[in-house]
């Protein structure tokens, strides 16, 4: 138990030493540069069965973001949405949630009141997975220009850990020398205390925990995880 305590002791320390990256630096060459949102929608943000107020704290960040980078000329922001089907096989492990046609699957309005919003790409999911079928690597093949990738949205330890780390992986199957970057005001999870989870029979979710362990997880496989990008 004590290497543990040492151990998370070290993880709140690394989350503290976290820079700020410049916008100067990430935007230098807009036309090799894209955003990759994922899930900042009403279901996960606003309502229904998994909104949280939590994940929501990071909607202000990301349209900031957004804003700075299309001022830089950045016009590669894709927008990865969950979209189920009515029997899809992800409500075995979570309670039902955007489903395709309802205001759960639609982002959020403080993203769809942006100028640009139609100039997006919007990808639709079925799963935690934003690369599994859902268009995400034909994207990619269609934009060989793009070398810098950064990452948004929610869960960090859930869907936005899958995005960033699948962006890794394919640069390094595919030996392209790519730019990951996780800025940590932009992704959020939610928190299920141990608690709560007993009160509905449900398994715990300590975000408190979660976020910081995702983003060092991220860290460890060559992801450039930054404070926040000013």
């Amino acid at each position: 138990m004590k290497e543990y305590t040492a151990f998370l002791d070290y993880l709140d320390n690394w989350m503290k030493s976290l820079t700020d990256l410049k916008a100067e630096d990430v935007f230098a060459q807009p036309e090799h540069t894209a955003i990759l949102s994922v899930d900042v929608t009403n279901g996960f943000c606003k309502s229904g069965n998994l909104a949280s107020e939590r994940v929501a704290t990071i909607i202000q960040p990301i349209v900031r973001l957004f804003k700075l980078a299309w001022d830089a000329g950045v016009r590669n922001i894709v927008l990865s949405h969950d979209c189920h089907t009515t029997h899809a096989l992800e409500f075995n492990a979570y309670p039902p949630h955007a489903i395709c046609g309802t205001e759960e699957a639609e982002a959020v309005d403080e993203i769809k009141k942006l100028a640009f919003y139609d100039q997006m790409t919007i990808l639709h999911k079925n799963s935690i997975s934003p690369a599994q079928n859902t268009g995400l690597n034909e994207w990619i093949e269609s934009h060989p220009e793009i070398t810098t990738f950064i990452i948004v949205g929610d869960c960090t330890d859930i869907c936005t850990y899958l995005l960033a780390i699948h962006m890794r992986t394919y640069a390094n199957a595919y030996e392209k020398d790519w730019r990951v970057i996780v800025p940590e005001d932009c992704v959020e999870t939610y928190d299920m205390p141990l608690e709560t989870a007993r009160e509905v029979s449900a398994l715990p979710h300590p975000g408190n925990l979660l976020h910081p362990l995702f983003l060092y997880h991220m860290a460890l496989n060559g992801i450039e995880v930054v404070k926040t990008i000013v």
